[in-house]
């Protein structure tokens, strides 16, 4: 469905840091929203019926630095039970607001209304049950399926009117009713509709305490969601705070960088309230990931300006791949190139480069490659003395290129003026350092397809990524169809800062369909984690596949295993299988439909029960879970996707 907005904005200034203005909305002694700060938050994983162990999980949540703390109500009991968690935590000092989570149930949701300060509902199942069916709508058959939701939903809105209490209306990518699938189809703009049905709804009653987001584990459909909403909203006169997250992100560096990118790429931009990070892991353990990502924005200045964009040819609600020449697999249609600078261990001898993915066998005198193997490697100014495999390229400085005899398997990089003037060009490849903030002497004839160029843009501003994005605009305005190599160089002695950064300063551009690889370096993070950080950088936003994606979500009062336990167990046995997307979810509200786009499903529905997927189909119901891993793996061995693992990735 072609996506209709008045205008392409979505945000208050694409080239100056802004927060994006939405009203204030009361959460019981911490608002949200306005010119409040971007508030932090998790969820609980305990059972919520287990007052003492939900207690000290939130204390746990709260002392960790979280401004709210989120609990699941699956049933009218749940619900019951937040007044005495409620009650615990106020008793003990902790007045940190309280938000129930509710799903399919409306009687639970007008419970929780009167006793905690913020209920968060799912359009896509609090009124509807999801069959996956394809539906037929008249115009009036559309508008008595709205009369019907407003119904059902009318008197938890009026309850949290009456009681003070706010709304999230939350949409996940995953769980869109069928009826929003049958009009809109699974896409960002159809979780943007789902959503305002609802807060047409709250209008309607001079409802405004409202919440909105738009979650996938998918960020660029996350970004694009969001992005849509506020279009949409500018468009009927709404300004509500957004809730960022990127959902079943994961656990260790996938959930990290995944979320970095979702939740950073719009907060560069001014967009976001309040962000939850999902992690497969302890729920404190979300919360320092969280603070890092805010951090940088709470600090955020425009210390150097860039300058404004006048014609933005960029589509934000509608992923594209900026067109480039392609140059020696570089560019074009190729997935995006990884470039690794060399450290002390790859000039010492070929031990060096299993960190970059390639391992030599001196008994069978041969090079080894993983999946997660560097294109690129840039010496400098000195060479080493062993044989490189092919797929594995040398960049030297220009001035030590020249001096080399033997040309044919090394690449120079050049400054701008050096590449002006040079008296010798190499006739396959020629890289050339720009800085984002320097387009003067750039011309497509300088940089045409026969001049075999590839620009390495670099950025210092602060504003890094608005800055390099001003760059791409720029080239795009001047047809120039040269490849980019997005380079950045992180001086923070945090691992965990620079995982995030890079994340979120490469993966946002990439997320938009622009850059043809990535060129990180960190004086601290060390060879083996710049690799593996570059590669699940491009694995998140889907620009390059080189290993097992997990969609796996982060457990909470429903969950019917141990989701950390179960995940780990199934990524040691499949993390072999490149380019497959395994969802692990701890019961059937996060099922099929949270799963979205997974190829293979492993889902808790009963105590010691699991249920297998293929996609959104049902293989196998009821497996005991001490069984259920051997015949997730006997699922994928019978659909011919199984491969036999070997060591190269370890």
């Amino acid at each position: 469905m072609e996506i209709v907005t008045s205008g392409n904005k979505y945000c208050t200034d694409l080239t100056r840091y802004s927060r994006y203005l939405t009203r204030e909305v009361k959460i019981g002694s911490i608002p949200l929203g306005g010119k409040n700060p971007i508030r932090i938050q998790s969820m609980t994983t305990s059972d919520t019926m287990d007052t003492s162990a939900t207690v000290e999980q939130s204390i746990r949540i709260i002392e960790a630095g979280a401004d709210y703390v989120r609990i699941t109500a699956p049933s009218i009991n749940e619900a019951k039970n937040l007044e005495n968690i409620k009650n615990e935590l106020r008793r003990r000092g902790y007045q940190t607001p309280l938000i129930a989570d509710i799903h399919f149930t409306p009687n639970a949701a007008e419970f929780a209304a009167r006793v905690v300060e913020k209920v968060r509902v799912n359009p896509g199942n609090y009124a509807d049950k999801k069959k996956f069916s394809l539906i037929e709508y008249t115009e009036s058959d559309y508008e008595n399926e709205i009369e019907r939701i407003r119904t059902k939903f009318s008197p938890l809105v009026k309850i949290c009117k009456e009681y003070g209490t706010a709304i999230r209306i939350g949409t996940n990518h995953g769980s869109l009713s069928d009826r929003i699938m049958s009009r809109f189809g699974d896409t960002p703009l159809g979780m943007v509709e789902s959503a305002l049905e609802f807060v047409r709804i709250c209008e309607e009653l001079d409802y405004h305490e409202i919440v909105l987001s738009m979650k996938a584990s998918n960020p660029k459909i996350m970004i694009e969601a969001y992005r849509l909403l506020i279009n949409k909203m500018e468009d009927e006169g709404m300004n509500y705070p957004l809730h960022l997250g990127v959902t079943e992100a994961g656990d260790g560096e996938d959930g990290r960088i995944k979320s970095a990118i979702g939740i950073g790429t719009l907060l560069e931009d001014g967009i976001g309230d309040t962000i939850r990070v999902s992690l497969t892991e302890e729920p404190e353990f979300e919360i320092p990931v969280a603070k890092k990502i805010v951090q940088r924005y709470s600090v955020r200045k425009n210390s150097k300006e860039i300058t404004s964009i006048e014609i933005n040819p960029l589509n934000p609600f509608d992923y594209k791949r900026r067109d480039t020449y392609e140059i020696l697999k570089t560019g074009y249609h190729n997935p995006p190139v990884v470039v690794i600078s060399a450290d002390e261990a790859v000039y010492k001898n070929h031990a060096g480069l299993k960190s970059a993915g390639y391992f030599y066998s001196e008994s069978l005198d041969k090079w080894n490659i993983a999946d997660m193997a560097a294109d690129f490697i840039y010496l400098g100014s000195k060479d080493i003395d062993y044989k490189l495999p092919g797929t594995l390229k040398k960049i030297f400085d220009y001035k030590f290129w020249l001096a080399l005899d033997f040309k044919e398997d090394s690449f120079p990089i050049y400054e701008m003026e050096e590449f002006d003037n040079a008296e010798i060009k190499s006739h396959k490849l020629n890289f050339v350092k720009i800085a984002a903030d320097n387009l003067q002497g750039i011309s497509a004839e300088l940089f045409s397809e026969k001049n075999k160029t590839v620009i390495v843009m670099e950025s210092e501003n602060e504003n890094a990524m608005s800055e390099m994005r001003r760059f791409f605009i720029e080239l795009m305005n001047k047809e120039i169809r040269t490849s980019v190599i997005l380079k950045r160089n992180y001086d923070t002695d945090d691992i965990e800062k620079f995982m995030i950064y890079g994340a979120i300063d490469t993966g946002g551009l990439l997320n938009d369909g622009l850059g043809d690889g990535i060129w990180l370096e960190s004086l601290n993070a060390g060879l083996k984690k710049i690799n593996s950080v570059s590669f699940t950088i491009l694995q998140a936003t889907r620009s390059r596949i080189s290993k097992t994606e997990y969609i796996s979500c982060p457990s909470c009062g429903r969950t019917l295993f141990d989701l950390q336990i179960t995940t780990d167990m199934i990524r040691k046995k499949t993390d072999h299988l490149k380019g497959l997307k395994i969802a692990v979810m701890g019961c059937i509200v996060n099922g099929p439909g949270e799963m979205a786009d997974a190829d293979y499903g492993y889902v808790g529905s009963g105590p010691g029960k699991i249920t297998l997927y293929k996609g959104r189909d049902i293989i196998k119901r009821s497996i005991s879970s001490e069984t259920a891993v051997e015949e997730l793996i006997n699922l994928i061995r019978e659909n011919g996707d199984w491969t036999e693992p070997s060591n190269l990735n370890n």
